[in-house]
């Protein structure tokens, strides 16, 4: 009798090892992909930088391939592509678009506390535009089998522009109603993409001959940028508050007046006085930020010496002292006998202040989504440009056109490599200042 009840119970205790097992392993499973989703739900608006990019270089493409202007160099490096080059891309960037909306429906789904959050932030709630004008400017770029006549794209842009619409009220309305949501206090260089939001838009409205919408779309755009261009001029405490990692985004003082120029050139039908001001801006900004950088690094040493010697004979304070005042960013102690600031360390530190490599040097230490900031505004400058030499043919203008044109593909391209190279980094880890700060 004892013996038949031991057999029995050996037979039970694999058993009950195989069960236990079997559950651990379905708990083990459940928690992985809590991780997975969990992760997935991480993708925040800021990643939709990339289809930015990549739905500007599908309209670029579309552009050059329509030249009109005696452009021999343009020309020839079309013809050497294949004729298909233009759709598979405007294909990958279609691929590239539904697949952030997904990981962001995902995001809406698994962390709708942090999509809240997002909405409040003063730079999170700027790339919610981001995906409806990537898909304005997928819906420009479209190829053949669209045209602006056709019912399905007057629907579509309908789609896409309501909710830029409705971000325009939210935002634009708490800019003066809201007393912890001054402009002033908020203001940052992402702001300009809600100005950007509503030029694609008129450019769209204006290419299906809506003369009333696109001008309405082009007006509300138009004096908010200035608003908020010159907010951003005077440096107030808000424009400050940008993470080192998101200073790329500076670029986009490149993109608001290039897309304007953009956009009043399809409203009034010619790249215009009006068009090639903003071009001109465009250009001169982007001198600003790329050509005046060489210069500094060049002579940063010069700098700092006649930063120095200037404030010695026109201050009675210490330059060290003046350097202080002038910036919080270099921490100079004030003149006094216990904390004075040599000589040589000031013309050590001060090349950090004045030359705009040290603007980008943090933020391209590690390779991040934000590094996709620089592309989208070189794409519309060469668009801009493209424009420009169709209007004003010439040697200068084309050369001008050449070079923008394959500055910004080539900017593209590599951004593809290094995102390709290094998916991993990439991925959300937990750690993107861009994120507002909540519980998955």
């Amino acid at each position: 009798m004892s013996s038949s009840f031991m057999e029995g119970k050996e037979h039970q205790l694999p058993i009950a090892t195989a069960t236990s097992a079997k559950a651990q392993t379905k708990v083990l499973d459940s928690v992985v992909a809590m991780k997975a989703l969990s992760k997935l739900g991480g993708f925040h608006a800021g990643y939709f930088r990339i289809s930015l990019s990549l739905c500007g270089q599908a309209l670029l493409w579309k552009t050059l391939s329509e030249l009109s202007t005696d452009s021999r160099a343009i020309r020839l490096v079309v013809r050497l592509l294949p004729s298909a080059t233009y759709v598979l891309l405007w294909s990958v960037a279609l691929a590239v678009l539904v697949a952030l909306c997904f990981l962001y429906a995902l995001r809406c789904f698994l962390r709708f506390r942090c999509v809240k959050a997002e909405f409040s932030h003063h730079v999170g709630v700027n790339y919610l535009f981001a995906p409806w004008i990537s898909w304005l400017l997928l819906l420009q770029s479209t190829p053949a089998f669209l045209h602006p006549d056709a019912a399905l794209y007057r629907v579509l842009w309908w789609v896409f522009s309501v909710p830029i619409l409705i971000l325009d009220v939210k935002i634009y309305g708490q800019w003066f109603t809201e007393g912890k949501k001054f402009l002033s206090m908020v203001a940052n260089p992402t702001s300009q993409i809600t100005v950007i939001g509503n030029l694609v838009g008129a450019r769209a409205a204006a290419r299906m001959r809506w003369e009333e919408i696109a001008t309405c779309m082009f007006s509300l755009g138009m004096a908010h940028y200035l608003v908020l261009f010159v907010t951003l001029y005077q440096r107030f405490v808000g424009c400050n508050s940008l993470p080192a990692m998101l200073r790329p985004v500076f670029f986009l003082f490149i993109a608001a007046p290039s897309m304007a120029s953009l956009a009043w050139d399809s409203i009034s039908g010619s790249f215009g006085t009006g068009s090639k001001m903003l071009f001109f801006l465009s250009l001169f900004l982007f001198a600003s930020l790329v050509i005046t950088i060489y210069f500094a690094n060049l002579f940063p040493s010069r700098i700092a010496i006649m930063y120095c010697v200037a404030h010695t004979f026109h201050s009675s304070y210490s330059p060290c002292k003046k350097v202080k005042n002038a910036s919080p960013a270099i921490p100079f102690h004030a003149h006094s006998s216990s904390h004075r600031v040599g000589w040589l360390d000031a013309i050590d530190r001060l090349p950090v202040q004045v030359s705009r490599p040290a603007l980008f040097k943090r933020s391209m230490r590690r390779f991040n989504v934000a590094w996709w900031a620089y592309s989208f505004p070189l794409t519309v400058l060469a668009l801009a440009a493209t424009e420009y030499a169709q209007e004003v043919e010439g040697g200068v203008s084309n050369a001008l056109m050449l070079v923008l044109a394959v500055l910004s593909v080539l900017v593209t391209v590599a951004l593809i490599v290094f995102t390709a190279i290094k998916a991993r980094d990439l991925l959300p880890h937990g750690n993107d200042p861009f994120a507002p700060p909540c519980s998955p």
